[in-house]
Formats: structure tokens, C-alpha cells, sequence
């Protein structure tokens, strides 16, 4: 098993992927999600069914099984997140037990490198909604094409943008965006 990620800017296209990746037979409790709770970029689309207010519906929405799993926790260095799937049970574990870098101690023991993860977490404190699938070998490419065709970003292409603006949030640069080429 392995995991595929993508960072999103918005919860919309976080939520988009989430349908899609459910709509190619994708387990729901194969996924997870983690972003910013309470963020003011939530989008929250009313008539998709979404629950309107805290942006909590547009997070999780029609994600099948994953909205019964959604939840606040606190991510040392992050903040408070709604976070719901097997990764954000990974998480809440570490900074349970006080663990520093709950998300990217859960990332890297998914299988991302301790590089790519702290980028991750870089991005959800800056905002930024993450999509973390697990997955065989034989559906890789499928998974992290419909991340792409949903807005996932370039995580290696937005480290530069990081260093170049510590507290700019993450859809200032939307010229990171992934193209057909991702790994």
C-alpha cells in the first residue's frame, strides 16, 4: 500500500477530488482530508448539500463515509484543522501524545518523505486542504490524475514560493498548480 497526497487550495477543489476519487471506486476509508477549521475560504456551496456556515459540509460534503469521521484536533505547529480518514486518526494520535509535527510524523509514516511532508503541513497551516489517498501500485497514476484535474498543486514547485513568502497563504500562488506531467 502507498499513499498519494495533493494539496489544495480551496476546500471546493478538495471536495471535487474527494467525489471524483469516490466516483472511480475509491473506498472512502481510503481517503483523508485535513485543512484549516474555521477558515473564511470555505466556499460553502449550499445547494450541493453542503452545510452552510463553517465550511465544515464543503470539507467533507458528499465524501460518502468520510463525513461521518470529520472532526476538529489540534496540530502542534498547525493549529486546529477538520480533519476526518485513516490520516487524520494518524495525526490526532501523534499530537495526542505530544508529538511535534503531528501531520508530518503521520505523513512520513505513511510512506511521504519527511521533506514532502513538512510541505504539506506547510501548506495546511497556510491554509491549504490536503488529500491523502492509500492505494496499490496499479491505481497510482488514476489517483493522482484526478487529484491534478481538481487543482492539486505542485508541492516540490510551491517549496520556492514558501521561502520566498513565510506568511503568504497558500492560493497566492496559484502558479504552482500541477500539470499533466506530475510524477
Amino acid at each position: 500500500m502507498q499513499t498519494v497526497t495533493g494539496l489544495f487550495d480551496t476546500r471546493n477543489e478538495a471536495h471535487a477530488a474527494i467525489q471524483d476519487l469516490e466516483k472511480a471506486g475509491v473506498a472512502s476509508d481510503k481517503i483523508s482530508i485535513v485543512g484549516p477549521a474555521g477558515s473564511e475560504k470555505s466556499e460553502t456551496e449550499a445547494g450541493d448539500g453542503a452545510a452552510a456556515g463553517a465550511g465544515v459540509g464543503v470539507l467533507a460534503g458528499g465524501a460518502g463515509g468520510l463525513l461521518a469521521g470529520l472532526g476538529f484536533i489540534a496540530i502542534p505547529g498547525i493549529g486546529p484543522v477538520v480533519a476526518a480518514g485513516w490520516l487524520a486518526a494518524m495525526a490526532a494520535g501523534a499530537a495526542a501524545g505530544g508529538v511535534a509535527g503531528g501531520l508530518v510524523g503521520a505523513l512520513a509514516g505513511a510512506g511521504i518523505s519527511k521533506d514532502e511532508a513538512e510541505l504539506y503541513a506547510e501548506g495546511v497551516r497556510r491554509g491549504g486542504v490536503l488529500v491523502a489517498v492509500q492505494t496499490n501500485e496499479a491505481d497510482e497514476v488514476t489517483i493522482r490524475s484526478l487529484l491534478v484535474s481538481n487543482g492539486a498543486v505542485d508541492i516540490n514547485a510551491r517549496r520556492d514560493a514558501y521561502l520566498s513568502d513565510p506568511d503568504a497563504p497558500a492560493e497566492e500562488f496559484p502558479e504552482q498548480r500541477r500539470s499533466a506531467s506530475y510524477r
